[in-house]
């Protein structure tokens, strides 16, 4: 089956003529850059935009009135989506139109008339930072960016075979009709979900909207990184609840015996246009995943955890993170590097009816080629177990996430205390599986002794913290 193409703009123009900043080695004619700033043009555009990103609206809009410079930066989509998505004033009360500069303007004056006005065409304006979201949201994806395959895919898989194949070995595989069974695939879809969330707020990028708002900026918005709805709560709607069920593979998940109210969030249904997706990361608090595709299809790449993928930045401890500001910048400056690295990923695209196994500790990126709805959710099996118990017993409570701060640093006991108590045969027989592993090292430790050449010390083993 081919890729999906996913739909893009058919402007082949920036809308304000902002060209890339290369294009200026070989123009005739004027900086319009430069002579515009003034005494800013030392500035670098980056902190010429973190500079314009403290002023309120009103001044922004009588600065895009200066000159041709001050208009293209004034204007710049970015500027206004954060005007509009973090001014407390408009939270919940605004609908999202063509821009996000009308969409701000739409709401702060309700009642004032606007006339569509065809933008300005600047001549000799050339700036990376204005160009690049642009040349980001409107470029064609590539069909090589598409074409790879090489996530296993199994169909039929006994639950018994994908532990010991997938789960165990902790590798990636596409479950194929691993969820014919839910009603989801055959009702969920736009219009159906509207309904069920009708009244009712969800969180898309971090921010509380309405559902039929989200909707509006899914079929209007030209964002290089559009807003991903990810929401937790969905299933306490009683219709979407009854429309799907864990798939068999993952029935053990021992976060459980926490309640719902205890463990760490786990579940979401998660929403968004094409391009949208979540840039690199690794799965929270030691935990495996599975993502199942309901509608649309979703490009992943993934990298086993000792391999960091190219343009990611992470810390020692994994708190923080930097990726590309886009999936598609990602994709424009680093997949062919990815294709030539020590460690190639993973790729393979997920549709719907298909679910992806998401092993614990690796890194992945998803992209939506077109508009996409899925349920996920991050569990704790047997296989896992002793990773997500070391991980919370490491005593970093900025690393724990899904709970509250004041929860985290005590996440450990509790979830220990409450297996003892539930589920006291799992302990015991991860107890004797770790005992067998330090019986069958024995030997080769005792040969060591006779060796002429030192030997590594070995890591203290993973310990429960009883006896």
């Amino acid at each position: 089956m081919g890729a999906p193409k996913a739909p893009v703009s058919q402007a082949t123009q920036h809308p304000h003529n902002v060209q890339p900043w290369g294009n200026y080695l070989f123009a005739q004619g004027k900086d319009t850059r430069n002579a515009g700033l003034g005494r800013l043009r030392t500035l670098d555009d980056e902190l010429v935009m973190q500079v314009l990103a403290l002023l309120p609206a009103e001044t922004l809009g009588r600065l895009a009135c200066v000159n041709h410079a001050f208009y293209c930066f004034s204007n710049h989509e970015d500027l206004w989506r954060a005007l509009t998505l973090e001014a407390p004033e408009l939270e919940g009360k605004w609908r999202f139109k063509n821009t996000w500069q009308q969409t701000y303007l739409k709401a702060s004056l309700p009642k004032h008339i606007f006339h569509s006005k065809h933008p300005l065409r600047v001549q000799g304006f050339y700036s990376d930072v204005l160009y690049q979201p642009w040349h980001c949201t409107t470029v064609p994806l590539h069909s090589s960016w598409l074409k790879r395959d090489t996530i296993d895919r199994r169909t039929g898989l006994s639950v018994e075979d994908f532990k010991q194949q997938y789960e165990v070995p902790n590798k990636p595989v596409i479950l194929q009709n691993a969820i014919d069974d839910w009603p989801a695939l055959h009702k969920w879809n736009s219009k159906y979900l509207k309904k069920a969330f009708k009244g009712k707020h969800v969180l898309a990028g971090d921010y509380p909207m309405g559902f039929d708002n989200f909707l509006a900026y899914s079929q209007r918005s030209h964002d290089e990184m559009p807003l991903y709805l990810f929401d937790k709560h969905f299933a306490k709607a009683p219709q979407l609840a009854a429309d799907y069920k864990v798939p068999k593979y993952f029935d053990e998940d021992l976060f459980s015996v926490l309640g719902e109210a205890g463990r760490p969030d786990f579940r979401w249904l998660i929403m968004g246009p094409p391009r949208s997706g979540s840039t690199f990361h690794k799965d929270p608090n030691a935990t495996s995943a599975w993502n199942a595709v309901v509608t649309g299809s979703k490009k992943w790449i993934m990298y086993p955890p000792s391999a960091l993928p190219p343009g990611v930045h992470a810390s020692d401890d994994g708190a923080d993170v930097a990726c590309p500001v886009s999936l598609i910048e990602w994709f424009l400056n680093f997949y062919k590097e990815s294709q030539k690295g020590p460690v190639q990923p993973l790729e393979g695209i997920c549709r719907a009816g298909e679910v992806l196994f998401v092993p614990r500790g690796w890194w992945h990126m998803a992209l939506n080629l077109e508009e996409s709805i899925a349920v996920t959710q991050n569990y704790v099996s047997s296989a896992n177990l002793p990773h997500v118990l070391d991980f919370l017993k490491g005593g970093r409570a900025e690393l724990v996430s899904g709970c509250p701060f004041e929860q985290r640093g005590r996440l450990h006991d509790a979830f220990l205390s409450a297996l003892q108590q539930q589920r006291p045969q799992v302990l015991q027989e991860l107890k004797r599986q770790q005992q067998q592993k330090q019986a069958a090292k024995a030997p080769s430790q005792l040969s060591a002794l006779f060796s002429e050449t030192k030997s590594v010390k070995e890591p203290p083993a993973f310990s429960f913290g009883f006896s």
